[in-house]
């Protein structure tokens, strides 16, 4: 295999926005912790390797094989269920955007097409194994997903495992997931699909695409939460192709996988809540990983060019004015085997007590920001479920709360998908009539992309 050694890889930096005043005996300290990595992926190179279009056919591509690992390994998963055959352009389409997808492949990059139907069968290059992608590998890939042709049911969860399965055959630093359905996971029970989440989470990354308005919100975007990759709709099915290139193009910036956010508290502190809000909200509370006395690891994903946003939720035991004490330690770590994690950067929470009311009663703009935005999202999903269920009422004071929320955020593009839900009457009030014919795609978009946010300019630190 090719000689991948790096000579350029992100640099990390982690800066912390907070009030740390509390008022007497106060016990809740909150902070938005931004994570941004530099200097790698996504700017300028990709995958260690420099950011340029693939070798074409017949073009000269000499490399040396002869030891490293590649820098990333990636499995496309395609639903080729009898759905995809209505209309038959859907088929199509997504043959060509799976096919511009595997152009879009860096060369050295470990590779595989799995076609999932009630099974999952490795299509290219098949063996069980990964193919690095150069021009004439990636002409072999484009000519069997041609011949692909739906038919049969809908098994995610097998898709899921067998990409798994052909991921852990690399040894590449980032692994990674795209997978397109067009339907619900009928032939599968719920269990099996969390099984196989569960069993994927943190061994790859993976973005889910939904295409048409016939899958199920919740699954797509459920795998793409359990998995750390990114979920959306692609009503249209001519725009898959510019989908996958995007997605494939996104894959291909990162450089550094298997990154997480450690969080160490003082005795007698806890951690309340860890939350992604930027670029979308992603609790992941729920998913740390014990790492040390008083410290736990909460994953992150892979990381290229780019900066995301985290709000940290600290308890702390009540303590008396002039009191100040470190409410927790922020650091962004990553495994190396046999040794101690490398600390890829630092920062710290603070808890300072007063008797200054102005002080201990300021919200900080960045946690304001994104408290509200975390708002945003559940009560977008809370009106959408009302309006579901027959609940008129309910289903209005809250998308009105949500169009309220979307105007006070500056989040414009949330704004446009409620428009397209409710009538605006008055957005400052959070006013508002339900429209009495939703388009399907309209509702799903809303739904699917209820999770975006917009980010604020930091002020301080």
């Amino acid at each position: 295999m090719a000689n991948f050694a790096k000579s350029d890889v992100p640099r990390f930096s982690v800066d912390v926005y907070q009030n740390p005043y509390l008022p007497e005996h106060g016990r809740e300290v909150n902070a938005i912790v931004t994570v941004t990595a530099t200097g790698g992926g996504t700017q300028g190179r990709a995958g260690g390797l420099p950011l340029r279009p693939p070798r074409g056919p017949g073009e000269d591509a000499p490399r040396d094989r002869s030891q490293g690992a590649p820098p990333a390994a990636v499995v496309l998963m395609v639903d080729c269920s009898g759905s995809m055959d209505y209309p038959p352009a859907k088929m199509r389409n997504a043959r060509e955007a799976t096919r511009a997808a595997v152009d879009a492949v860096h060369d050295g990059v470990a590779f595989a097409v799995v076609a999932g139907t009630h099974t999952a069968k490795e299509i290219y290059p098949g063996g069980g194994r990964l193919a690095l992608a150069d021009a004439a590998t990636r002409a072999s890939a484009k000519e069997a997903v041609r011949r692909l042709t739906p038919g049969g049911g809908t098994a995610i969860g097998t898709w899921l495992r067998l990409a798994d399965d052909l991921l852990a055959s690399s040894d590449a630093a980032v692994r990674h997931g795209i997978l397109l359905t067009d339907g619900r996971n009928e032939h599968e029970d719920p269990e099996a699909l969390r099984e196989a989440l569960n069993a994927c989470s943190g061994r790859f990354t993976c973005d889910a695409r939904g295409v048409g308005t016939d899958w199920e919100v919740g699954e797509v975007t459920g795998i793409a939460t359990a998995l750390l990759g990114t979920a959306d709709i692609v009503a249209d099915p001519a725009g898959l192709a510019t989908d996958f290139t995007g997605m494939m193009a996104a894959a291909m910036g990162k450089e550094i996988g298997d990154v997480a956010l450690r969080l160490w508290t003082p005795q007698g502190a806890e951690i309340a809540f860890v939350k992604q809000v930027a670029p979308t909200v992603v609790d992941l509370t729920g998913r740390r990983a014990q790492a040390g006395p008083r410290a736990g690891d909460y994953p992150t994903g892979s990381w290229g060019d780019e900066s995301r946003d985290y709000h940290v939720c600290v308890a702390v035991p009540p303590a008396a004015v002039g009191r100040e004490m470190l409410a927790a330690r922020v650091s962004l770590v990553r495994p190396r085997p046999g040794d101690a994690p490398e600390v890829l950067g630092q920062g710290l929470v603070r808890a300072l007590w007063t008797d200054d009311s102005a002080a201990s009663t300021a919200l900080d703009p960045q946690v304001a920001h994104y408290t509200g935005q975390a708002e945003l999202a559940r009560v977008i999903q809370q009106g959408l479920d009302a309006r579901r269920a027959g609940d008129e009422g309910g289903a209005t004071a809250k998308l009105g709360r949500a169009v309220q929320l979307a105007a006070a955020s500056g989040n414009g593009e949330t704004a446009k998908l409620l428009a397209k839900v409710v009538d605006v009457v008055d957005v400052a009030a959070g006013t508002v009539r339900l429209k009495a014919k939703v388009a399907e795609a309209d509702e799903m978009t809303l739904e699917t992309r209820s999770t975006k946010t917009v980010r604020v300019k930091k002020t301080g630190n």
